[in-house]
């Protein structure tokens, strides 16, 4: 049984910041790899940025140089710094996890948070 609860979602203006995190618990042995995405109404969901347990980050164009993946291994956490945002950003944010279950060694599986909701004003 693996959760991810994000948290720091919100309402701000345009221009203004706001720091999402993700936490990861349960039969957790290792994270591969973990990721925020994102989905407006009508839309697909659609990475947002990704993170790699060796720290390697990628991406979305719409947010490069904006947006800020970063994570915390012993916490088991990870977060977007999300700078000068845009009505455009305005979604419900999603943290996902390939997971290797402490119990299941060899397999990752993805997982996915409930999701935030993240509103920029003009």
């Amino acid at each position: 049984q693996v959760q991810l609860v994000e948290s720091g979602g919100g309402l701000v203006q345009a221009g203004g910041s706001l720091r999402l995190s993700c936490a990861a618990s349960g039969s957790i042995f290792s994270i591969k790899a973990t990721g925020w995405y994102r989905q407006a109404p009508g839309k697909r969901r659609e990475l947002v940025a990704g993170i790699t347990n060796d720290g390697n980050t990628n991406y979305a164009d719409p947010v490069k140089g904006r947006f800020t993946i970063s994570k915390d291994n012993v916490k088991n956490t990870v977060y977007l710094q999300m700078n000068s945002l845009k009505p455009e950003d305005t979604a419900v944010y999603y943290c996902n996890a390939d997971v290797e279950l402490a119990y299941w060694r060899g397999t990752y599986r993805p997982y996915w948070g409930q999701g935030t909701q993240v509103t920029v004003s003009s």
